[in-house]
């Protein structure tokens, strides 16, 4: 098992830059996939769970030049010339590449199997899986269709009305990627803001697609005869910054900058928490690149205070909050955590992880139904913790290794692949730590 050995670091200082956005790198690959013509990205993520995508549209018959690790050229096989998959599908553990190709392999004249490893097949589906076959979709899958492996035998689908129960950008995408081959306008409303890069893509491509009352949040895309190809940049991935951010507040006397991070506003709830907490964070070079707005994030280490987080800004901060929590720990005051049920249902419970791995640091931390409270500040004592096979939670137990008395050691971190490669290196090196990665029993 791999493990993480940290101990208190000094200040951290430097300008660097984070790998590119995951979830922008997801999307360009499915949709270069149906693109006419080749697409190229630069800057994309060559984390695990990007790579699950990868081979997922090799499987359905795309061809895709890895030009070098962050640069691939994507050869579209149009809306209509995806093949038929001659095995099973592999999402490995990655849950936006099932969800997503569901939605795409839902109007596809031929049957796929999507599985993957023991993590993604305990993850719900049924959200995704509910409209798809209100669409005329026909899946198949465990537990009367709720979990994976998915067998979808794509065909005729109809477009549909349909309100999200809860704000979801995966099952948004899902959605609009079928309503791409429906026989009638889709209509989607969300409760809340989710992540947008799937309509800002595909905006770009070509496709018809308009909001509607935007009281209540609605979308309607058109079914697509055709897609542009598109370069795309992806910009740095606000959740792979987010765990250098809390690290350089924490951390007396830190100072660094974070160069070329998307501030997309649906993901920047972190940003606007930390600010509520007191941190010394601006955002600065505003500018917008292939059509997602991008800065740079400049941040010193002060003291925080607690916050509340509930409602809309749960959504924009969905994957942020095993970092907060460590942030929450050295704040002065309570920090509650409410409206964060979908915690639950990630790669982990993320509540309940997060919650015992912080009180084997000393962290003074309550689960909740629906979120967390933590009572700071409270020192923290360096002992052995578990990342449970989740990659965020592996990389915030790290951070807070860096504000722990004694040497604290995060075990199973070889996850942190699914969505950071390089980010115990980045670490050590802002942190002038030593290398000091093992193998443990």
């Amino acid at each position: 098992m791999s493990q993480m050995r940290i101990r208190p670091s000094g200040p951290l200082r430097g300008h660097i830059r984070v790998p590119g956005d995951k979830s922008i790198s997801h999307r360009a690959l499915i949709l270069g996939a149906i693109a006419d013509g080749a697409s190229r990205i630069e800057n994309y993520l060559p984390a695990a769970d990007c790579r699950a995508t990868l081979g997922a549209i090799r499987a359905i018959g795309v061809e895709v030049e890895e030009v070098s690790g962050t640069s691939l050229v994507i050869h579209g096989r149009g809306l209509r010339g995806l093949q038929e998959p001659s095995d099973l599908v592999d999402c490995v553990r990655s849950g936006t590449t099932m969800r997503l190709l569901a939605g795409l392999l839902a109007g596809q004249p031929f049957l796929s199997v999507l599985g993957g490893e023991s993590q993604l097949r305990r993850r719900p589906m049924g959200r995704i899986i509910e409209p798809l076959r209100l669409m005329g979709a026909t899946i198949l899958g465990r537990d009367g269709g709720r979990l994976p492996p998915l067998a979808v035998q794509g065909g005729d689908l109809h477009g549909i009305d349909y309100t999200l129960p809860v704000a979801s950008a995966q099952v948004k995408s899902a959605l609009l990627l079928a309503g791409l081959y429906a026989d009638s306008p889709t209509t989607i409303r969300e409760p809340g803001p989710a992540r947008d890069h799937t309509e800002r893509l595909l905006g770009a491509m070509g496709t018809r697609l308009e909001p509607g009352n935007r009281d209540v949040r609605e979308l309607r895309i058109w079914p697509g005869e055709s897609l542009r190809a598109l370069d795309v940049e992806v910009p740095g991935d606000l959740s792979a910054a987010a765990f250098l951010v809390v690290a350089a507040a924490l951390v007396s006397g830190s100072e660094i900058m974070v160069e070329g991070v998307g501030v997309n506003p649906t993901r920047a709830g972190l940003l606007d928490s930390l600010r509520a907490m007191g941190a010394a964070l601006t955002v600065e070079k505003r500018r917008d690149v292939s059509g997602e707005p991008v800065a740079d994030l400049a941040v010193q280490a002060t003291e925080l205070c607690g916050v509340e987080v509930d409602g809309d800004t749960v959504v924009r901060m969905i994957d942020e909050f095993p970092i907060l929590a460590v942030a929450a720990t050295q704040a002065q005051g309570e920090t509650l955590v409410r409206d964060a049920s979908e915690l639950r249902v990630k790669e982990t419970d993320r509540i309940a992880t997060t919650v015992a791995e912080l009180r084997r640091l000393g962290a003074e931390i309550e689960a909740r139904a629906d979120g967390f409270v933590v009572y700071g500040p409270t020192p923290l004592a360096g002992t052995t913790v578990h990342s449970h096979g989740d990659h965020r939670l592996a990389m915030a137990l790290a951070v807070a290794g860096l504000v722990a008395s004694g040497e604290t050691v995060v075990q199973d971190v070889a996850c942190i692949v699914d969505s950071f490669p390089g980010f115990e290196a980045l670490l050590r090196g802002i942190a002038n730590l030593p290398n000091a990665t093992g193998a443990g029993p």
